[in-house]
């Protein structure tokens, strides 16, 4: 082709425009790599993600490509008796359509942003490379042989990248393999060389990250503790704070374990090897993944088939953590609220719009607690966190006075200022069923003209999420006086509930954002008003 000829400035041109093709589409592609950043990379959670309601986002794309494609089309024909450069006008429109879409995604809010991570540096590279190619070898094909369109192939290569990116990421599968290794070794070698560090591993449906942020207050009142922030809670972000974040002097690490799959705990125990374990809940979350509840109840229970002659803490308040504990041979201990037989044993709560209190009891030691952490399931929390606290050594004294200085957790049944003389209880990152029930029981604590909750519903449980979200329409009938249902995904079912238990439906409002329920809060609320803000959906459902 004598496009390809080095003389021919044609060749050129065509690298350059490439180049900026190139870099134009990895922003186009921006939640691309978002979605299969939030799916740790797995092409079958971003394939579910393009199969599922989300296609409106390659809608998007086609937009952008169909209308590129008709004003090149129109651009070539008019200027085509002027010679084969000002076909390249025609890319104007394609390149200003695709800078419209960028600016439009980026205002769009986001609950986990695209991180920049060296493994993501990697996947756009490898996608940068591929698209490059892409480029210049369709412009220069359909330049010697389609005429009438030219250089303008290219407005179509927007469609290629929900295929390109995973391609890329296909591509990169080997090498990520020994660069994980290399590190998982690395955070391996480390832990071997702290044989008296005492290591716990936390796991369930929920519930783990607010267990590990209590139990670190209450352990640190007498050990030096590492506990993993966030939820940094799969292989690669253990063992970035295996590498990072632990050191010499540490005593104890509280590792969080997520699972998405059967076999997740089981490999994260063979890195972190914990001594001591806590199961928070075993629920339907995330049923989608796991394919079935005995599939969650397996991969729950590999947390204790890891531990030896350790201590594990049972949640006897959740039904599924209680039948764990029912099979559990080993050192295994029950808390909960009201229970009678259980290790540490919560009862006499009393919760106001200011806190809660209670009396704990472990090992026939009796103390009157109070927090600012209001709902059971906190409670549930504080009761797994003392008892292992409890069995490491820390006295009852130093467990009542850690309660006392617990802090709410962000987004979590957390307070917000308002400067409207409005109550809003932040309950937005992420619930289950019994989470829910907790909120609810707490936003019926506080006084005010009406009770207001936005959400959009609980997602993630396969074929029993609108039974959970018709249940959840019905409780929150008994406790709010308007709701506004954020999202398509759960609208139906939580209508429904809320309509069978009574709710007045003029009081039900919808809409596709959380920023359009902000606005619309504003409209429907006076001083006095009490707004919970239950859950907020994970980026790939948005």
């Amino acid at each position: 082709m004598d496009i390809l000829d080095l003389t021919n400035i044609n060749f050129y041109i065509l690298i350059i425009v490439s180049v900026v093709n190139t870099a134009v589409l990895c922003l186009v592609s921006s939640k691309l790599f978002q979605i299969m950043q939030l799916y740790g990379y797995k092409i079958k959670g971003y394939n579910s993600w393009i199969k599922d309601t989300k296609i409106k986002y390659i809608g998007r794309i086609f937009m952008i490509s169909f209308l590129s494609l008709i004003s090149v089309l129109v651009t070539n024909a008019l200027l085509d008796g002027f010679g084969g450069y000002y076909s390249y006008l025609g890319l104007i429109f394609y390149f200003y359509f695709c800078i419209i879409f960028i600016i439009n995604m980026s205002k769009i809010p986001q609950k986990t942003p695209l991180k920049q991570t060296r493994r993501m540096n990697r996947l756009i590279i490898t996608t940068s490379l591929l698209t490059i190619v892409i480029s210049f070898f369709s412009m220069a094909v359909l330049t010697e042989y389609v005429k009438f369109i030219k250089y303008g192939i290219i407005v179509l290569t927007p469609l290629l990248m929900p295929i390109i990116v995973p391609l890329a990421n296909i591509i990169n599968a080997p090498i990520e393999a020994l660069i994980r290794k290399r590190y998982i070794n690395k955070a391996k070698s480390k832990l071997k060389k702290m044989p008296n560090l005492v290591k716990i591993g936390i796991t369930g449906s929920f519930g783990k990250t607010s267990t590990k942020h209590i139990l670190n207050v209450i352990l640190s009142k007498k050990y030096s503790v590492c506990m993993t922030p966030h939820s940094f809670n799969t292989p690669m972000g253990l063992t970035k704070v295996v590498l990072k974040y632990l050191k010499k002097d540490n005593e104890i690490l509280i590792a969080e374990m997520g699972a998405r799959h059967v076999g997740d705990i089981k490999y994260l125990c063979s890195l972190i090897n914990p001594k001591h374990a806590i199961i928070t809940s075993v629920g339907s979350q995330h049923l989608l993944t796991f394919g079935s509840v005995q599939n969650i109840y397996s991969t729950k229970n590999e947390l204790v088939d890891a531990i030896d002659d350790g201590y594990i803490v049972f949640n006897g308040s959740n039904d599924g953590s209680k039948t764990l504990y029912d099979k559990c041979s080993k050192n295994r201990f029950l808390s909960g609220i009201d229970l009678s037989d259980a290790f540490c044993n919560i009862s006499n709560i009393k919760m106001s719009k200011d806190g809660s209190q209670f009396d704990m009891e472990i090992d026939n030691q009796v103390v009157h607690c109070k927090t600012k952490l209001l709902g059971r399931c906190y409670i549930e929390d504080i009761a797994m966190a003392s008892a292992m606290a409890y069995k490491l050594g820390v006295s009852m004294q130093l467990i009542k006075q850690a309660i006392s200085e617990l802090e709410p957790m962000t987004h979590r049944l957390e307070l917000i200022p308002n400067k409207n003389g409005l109550t809003i209880i932040d309950n937005s990152y992420n619930s289950s069923v019994e989470s829910a029930n907790s909120a609810l029981e707490v936003l019926s604590l506080f006084d005010g003209n009406n009770k207001i909750i936005a959400t959009p519903g609980i997602v993630e449980m396969g074929e029993k999420e609108f039974e959970a979200n018709y249940n959840l329409g019905k409780n929150i009938a008994t406790v709010c006086d308007k709701v506004i249902v954020i999202n398509n995904v759960n609208f139906d079912a939580i209508k429904s509930g809320l309509i069978d238990g009574g709710f007045n439906e003029e009081k039900i409002f919808h809409e596709d954002s959380l920023k359009n329920a902000q606005n619309l809060i504003s409209k429907i609320t006076e001083s006095g008003d009490v707004i919970m803000f239950l859950n907020d959906l994970p980026d790939n459902y948005t």
